[in-house]
């Protein structure tokens, strides 16, 4: 287009508006917005007060007829629900936007302001904004209603257990149970020697946590139902549930001498291996050769079979010498190295000239644990099957940081823990409160010496925590803990979840 060309400008035509006489824009009505709301209504026959039923227990909503929805103030599933409620209503006009409008959350009051459109006269199309107010009126939900009753009356309980001398494992799962909120559903939790009992208004919530179970550990189970009443007159039953859940003995850092036909089943593993992880599978690990397996729940209590040792029975061994005999390994994620080493047990001085699969972090001067088979008393039926067998006389499973802790010993941790909210058994006495908490301490260090094992955890800031002058100078130490990307923040929706939520560093 040549420069001087004369451009005719484009004006946007105006009209009068038919009732005030305005100049506006022109629409199929040719009235103004202000005077077409003042002809028509479009909330009209719409519903601005509503009546909704919540369960102050459990801060549910009733979804008509019979469904329980939970949800918090202002949340997306609360406004989801309050629109529904309108369903009827909306079918008459087109909804564009919905939002809350705050309210005191002791006024039982919930205000939602609701943006509709429809067609009005001529076909144009008008957009007006409106706020409908929710009145709720408590009203106890079914499963509350029998509980606040008697709060024993449970349709349902899975009876959680493990056979050995140490609760990690219920840490452990704990964790994994509050991340995915398992036992949402749970009415009471219970905790009982050698396991946890879990208590479910209904039965499919039971299956569901039975399910789960299973796919975070090795478990097996078994369920049994005992009529609780009878009603001849409509044939109707009503039974109580239990499921029988047993989880695996076998656990992290146990060492294994495995049974000869499971051993020729896996290639001739072994037999001496150790326990290198847990999950719906069981990671086996044979230290002087690398070798590693996995076994499924079905394969495991096919031919069960128990440690040789375990955790509890690890020992202090001084490291003096390390040649590494062979380069990294990658097993199931984690890397080994094999090594010979010079080693002697803390208390004693005799040297044992071993082989480990640590190579990749000891190095001489460093403090390992590991088993004692020197000096150990191990009457196992599996391993006097193997004539012959020469053992070595330790092997070693982790490397010790306990030396370097005793700096850090009674300060707080810049991470912390939820817990659930169990029912704990308050007559073992304060011989068996110490014991929880010793093995819950070293739930903790197993958590910031393995970044593998936190992985599928949530770990929050502790906000008590307050780190001195002095901390920040013994930081350099070689002492494992956790980053702070790892850690979540601990959101706060309100003072009264705040209160009931329990902690635990």
């Amino acid at each position: 287009m040549a420069a001087n060309m004369f451009v005719v400008p484009q004006t946007i035509g105006t009209v009068l508006c038919c009732k005030c006489g305005i100049s506006m824009a022109p629409n199929p009505a040719n009235m103004c917005v202000t005077c077409l709301q003042s002809e028509v209504d479009i909330t009209e026959g719409l519903r601005k007060h509503v009546t909704i039923m919540y369960c102050p227990e459990c801060d549910s909503y009733l979804q008509p007829p019979r469904t329980w929805i939970k949800a918090q103030l202002e949340s997306k599933e609360l406004l989801t629900y309050c629109v529904k409620r309108l369903e009827n209503d909306l079918k008459k006009v087109r909804l564009v936007n919905a939002e809350f409008i705050w309210t005191e959350p002791h006024s039982k009051r919930i205000k939602v302001k609701l943006k509709v459109q429809k067609e009005v006269i001529n076909g144009a199309i008008l957009e007006q904004s409106y706020v409908v107010e929710y009145v709720q009126q408590d009203h106890m939900c079914e499963s509350c209603t029998r509980f606040q009753a008697n709060p024993d009356q449970w349709v349902a309980s899975v009876q959680l257990r493990q056979r050995v001398s140490h609760r990690r494992t219920f840490f452990y799962l704990e964790q994994l149970i509050l991340k995915h909120d398992a036992a949402v559903h749970a009415i009471k939790i219970k905790q009982m020697d050698q396991g946890i009992d879990f208590f479910f208004a209904n039965r499919s919530h039971a299956v569901k946590f039975v399910e789960f179970l299973g796919k975070v550990a090795p478990t097996k189970s078994r369920h049994d139902k005992q009529l609780v009443s009878h009603d001849p007159k409509n044939n109707s039953y009503n039974y109580k549930y239990t499921f029988s859940v047993e989880i695996s003995p076998i656990c992290r850092e146990d060492l294994i001498c495995l049974p000869p036909r499971v051993a020729v089943s896996l290639g001739n593993l072994g037999p001496l291996v150790i326990c290198t992880k847990v999950t719906n599978n069981i990671t086996l690990l044979d230290p002087f050769t690398l070798r590693h397996c996995f076994l499924d729940s079905d394969q495991y209590w096919r031919h069960s079979f128990k440690s040789l040792l375990s955790s509890r029975q690890l020992v202090e061994y001084d490291v003096f010498n390390v040649e590494i005999v062979s380069p990294e390994f990658n097993v199931g994620g984690s890397k080994y190295v094999l090594a010979d080493e010079v080693a002697r047990v803390t208390d004693y001085g005799k040297l044992f000239y071993i082989r480990t699969h640590l190579g990749h972090i000891l190095k001489p001067g460093d403090r390992a644990l590991g088993y004692d088979l020197y000096g150990a008393n191990c009457n196992d039926i599996e391993r006097d099957k193997y004539i012959g067998l020469v053992i070595l006389e330790a092997i070693l499973i982790k490397k010790s940081y306990e030396e370097k802790r005793q700096k850090k010993r009674g300060k707080p941790r810049s991470w912390k823990l939820k817990s659930l909210d169990m029912e704990l058994d308050e007559s073992k006495g304060r011989a068996h409160e110490e014991k929880m908490n010793s093995e819950y301490e070293e739930f903790l260090r197993d958590l910031e010496e393995n970044p593998e094992l936190r992985f599928n955890l949530s770990l929050y800031c502790n906000r008590d925590y307050q780190p001195s002058e002095m901390a920040s100078l013994s930081d350099g130490d070689d002492v494992p803990s956790v980053a702070l990307e790892e850690l979540l923040a601990d959101l706060e929706l309100s003072e009264q979840e705040d209160g009931e939520d329990s902690m635990r560093e």
